[in-house]
């Protein structure tokens, strides 16, 4: 078998086993997703925004605006890591291409971001791997120290901004934090990892009114029919019926 044909294999396997971030996304976030924190807050995106990157060593740079980054750097170490997590390749967009940095600005920037629906006073304990959130520290505080992190963590290996090193290199550091190597104060490594993982994913098969998903290209990956008013035209019909997608925002 070629290294082309793995390739692929391997990405319509991810496709197929992140089947439950989209099933967890039409329910409503039952394992804590990140639909409906700010659906009071967020406004539906007025347009596409200019994206121009081909490779995750460029920036996710557009002329569209931030809510809760306020430096370009931050923003862009962010957007490297989630493309690392979900990359571009021959089969569709990346996480950069979908939109997911601007997804998880808005939700850093609202309720998601600030825990404000969550119980969040002590006592702080370790806890066990089935007990949930255990930090004092807020999401949007973990995602800060995270992004801190990955850029110093690059700068000692590497002696170069996250942004900067190649895509080889950005694995290793973020392998680092899923194998709890990497040291943060008030929250364990492998915790951030696994916030950054979900919230990328979410991001990628999200309803585009939340920032994420462009032009449906994460559900036209996965053959995800999105929202539709009514299947009465095409339910009783023998074939395989190929849907277009629709989002909450087409109604």
């Amino acid at each position: 078998m070629s290294n082309k044909d793995n390739k692929d294999i391997s990405r319509r396997d991810f496709l197929k086993t992140t089947g439950i971030a989209t099933g967890t996304l039409i329910g409503g976030g039952l394992i804590g997703g990140l639909i409906g924190y700010n659906s009071n807050k967020m406004a539906m995106p007025t347009k596409s925004p200019n994206t121009t990157n081909n490779t995750t060593n460029k920036t996710a740079q557009t002329s569209e605006g931030k809510m809760f980054f306020t430096t370009d750097k931050d923003f862009n170490i962010i957007a490297s890591a989630t493309e690392r997590i979900f990359p571009k390749d021959d089969l569709g967009p990346g996480a950069i291409d979908l939109g997911v940095p601007y997804f998880i600005d808005r939700q850093l920037a609202g309720q998601y971001g600030s825990n404000s629906k969550e119980y969040m006073q002590g006592p702080f304990e370790s806890g066990l791997p089935t007990q949930g959130y255990q930090s004092r520290l807020t999401r949007a505080e973990i995602f800060r120290q995270g992004i801190e992190k990955l850029d110093t963590e690059a700068e000692q290996r590497y002696k170069k901004s996250f942004t900067d090193i190649s895509d080889q290199e950005r694995d290793v550091i973020l392998t680092a934090f899923q194998k709890d190597e990497v040291k943060m104060q008030g929250v364990t490594a492998s915790f951030f990892f696994n916030l950054l993982r979900s919230a990328t994913l979410e991001g990628a098969y999200s309803d585009p009114l939340y920032g994420g998903n462009r032009n449906m290209e994460g559900w036209k990956m996965k053959g995800f029919p999105g929202h539709q008013m009514s299947y009465i035209n095409v339910i009783e019909k023998p074939e395989f019926q190929k849907i277009e997608p629709r989002s909450l925002g087409m109604h």
